[in-house]
């Protein structure tokens, strides 16, 4: 039997440690989700916001928790529909799970659902809520390899998660790769 023990409990991640191993874990929400989504003309939606723990605007997928504002009833989907209009201004006609993943395995008990969003109309500026910075880039499909160096060239960091997108995009383009 294993026994868990919360080292540090906070207002938005606790420190657990469970069978001699400490990770944290989110005591605000139930789950996250990460958006990956192509606008009508073939852009790829991408937000750039400021981290606090990496002390850097990043350049990421649109992204959010589940569950923070809505309540825990509040599914994966809901979330994602949510995030993206709240973030960027885009509403999705259609969206669907790509795959559940860990963040980071090793730190971390937090699952990363990727959610495709298709049909976006725009219907708002986006920029996030109250407490949120976001500037809402749209990169052209064929010119976001070159788009994303000049950012890291220029110092901006770059989540990886984007490249796990650009992966899945790529395949729904050519699926026998």
């Amino acid at each position: 039997m294993s026994s868990e023990t919360i080292h540090y409990q906070g207002r938005f991640l606790n420190l657990v440690e469970k069978d001699n191993w400490e990770f944290a874990t989110r005591s605000n929400a139930h789950a996250v989700v990460v958006i990956v989504a192509l606008s009508e003309a073939g852009e790829l939606v991408l937000v750039e916001q400021y981290r606090r723990p990496v002390d850097a605007r990043v350049i990421e997928l649109p992204a959010g928790l589940v569950g923070d504002q809505a309540g825990p009833d509040e599914s994966i989907l809901e979330a994602a529909g949510r995030e993206l209009t709240e973030e960027t201004g885009f509403k999705a006609s259609e969206l669907s799970l790509i795959m559940d993943c860990p963040s980071s395995a090793g730190m971390t008990d937090e699952v990363v659902s990727f959610v495709r969003a298709r049909g976006l109309v725009r219907t708002g500026p986006g920029g996030g809520d109250a407490s949120e910075d976001i500037e809402v880039h749209l990169v052209p499909l064929s010119e976001v390899d070159v788009w994303l160096e000049q950012r890291q060239g220029g110092g901006t960091p770059v989540d990886p998660k984007i490249f796990a997108a650009l992966h899945w995009l790529g395949r729904e383009r050519n699926p026998t790769s």
